[in-house]
């Protein structure tokens, strides 16, 4: 009985989402041009269920290359409201449409001159007549027998939510790489995937200091950039070496003349070094073999152009080295 019932409930959400498809037109059209000329952030807001899905579609937006965040509707009538701006874009998210804590919020939005995409089953609601596009939503009737729960209504904005966001995604020409520069946590896997140049060190962020200055301007620089080495370079920008938190430690230990010293004399040459261009799993192979958790990244010159620590990889805390 029970492997029915559930059944049954698919096959009604099934029948919503079918509903829905063939509702997709001229209004949907409209919709994404209106989101591809956005010049700021998709805001969507919605209260109950249909805020829940509304976070969610906001994320997937993100997460795809469209900017957005969710708006609780009562929180916008209390302050929030400051974070919409006339540029945005609202999707407001109701079924019925008469939803009256969102209603409440249409004419500040409308007063501020913001684009209005309504998300609702009921066209002839407050909502669909103050949006400037409605998207319908509407389905035969909710999985729930009591035709009270969201149920297909809620699978069917959803499922609205992630037409937009593919759409987009399209039309953005949004490519893999997009997609995982915005999921920096996402898992190993992924992660080694990228180009060492998507998540290297570069700029100021280096610890970088020339091969003639004073070993403890490097140990200074060290402590500063927190990133347990300091690279070496000559007066071209090439890399000549490399100075770790180790190496201070050994030579202090085994030397009294270290405050006297020149960078280049403390530091370990030629280190190992790798291109921008390589794989962020060979990479990571490179580090395995010689045993280190930090490489230089240099031009075909051997010119320094950023450093890559074993964290930017795995991400910091995730990994340890069995040696």
């Amino acid at each position: 009985m029970s492997i029915e019932e559930a059944r049954n409930v698919l096959l009604i959400e099934e029948q919503g989402l079918s509903a829905v498809r063939e509702k997709i037109g001229e209004s949907f059209e409209r919709a994404i041009e209106v989101i591809l000329r956005c010049s700021s952030r998709i805001v969507i807001t919605g209260i109950g269920k249909s805020g829940i899905i509304g976070q969610k579609i906001a994320a997937t937006l993100n997460s795809t290359g469209t900017a957005a965040f969710f708006l609780h509707p009562v929180e916008a009538l209390h302050g929030d409201l400051g974070m919409v701006a006339s540029t945005d874009v609202v999707i407001a998210i109701s079924y019925s449409g008469n939803t009256s804590e969102l209603n409440l919020l249409l004419s500040s939005l409308k007063k501020r001159g913001v684009s209005i995409i309504a998300m609702t089953g009921g066209l002839d609601s407050a909502l669909a007549k103050a949006a400037d596009i409605t998207l319908d939503i509407g389905i035969p009737r909710e999985a729930c027998p009591l035709g009270l729960a969201p149920t297909t209504s809620t699978t069917a904005t959803l499922a609205m939510g992630d037409a937009l966001a593919v759409v987009l995604l399209n039309r953005k020409k949004f490519r893999e790489a997009d997609f995982r520069h915005n999921h920096p946590g996402g898992s190993l896997g992924e992660r080694l995937k990228v180009k060492v140049k998507e998540v290297m060190v570069t700029g100021s962020r280096v610890p970088v200091i020339g091969d003639s200055d004073s070993a403890i301007s490097a140990v200074r620089i060290l402590n500063e950039k927190n990133l347990g080495a300091v690279l070496i370079v000559d007066n071209e920008d090439k890399v000549v070496g490399i100075l770790t938190d180790g190496d201070v430690r050994r030579y202090i230990a085994d030397q009294e003349t270290f405050n006297g010293s020149q960078s280049n004399e403390v530091m370990t040459p030629e280190p190992v070094c790798i291109d921008a261009d390589m794989l962020a799993a060979d990479a990571l192979s490179i580090m395995q073999r010689h045993e280190i958790t930090i490489l230089p990244i240099v031009d075909a010159m051997g010119r320094l152009v950023g450093m890559l620590h074993l964290h930017d990889l795995l991400g910091k805390g995730e990994f340890r080295f069995l040696v």
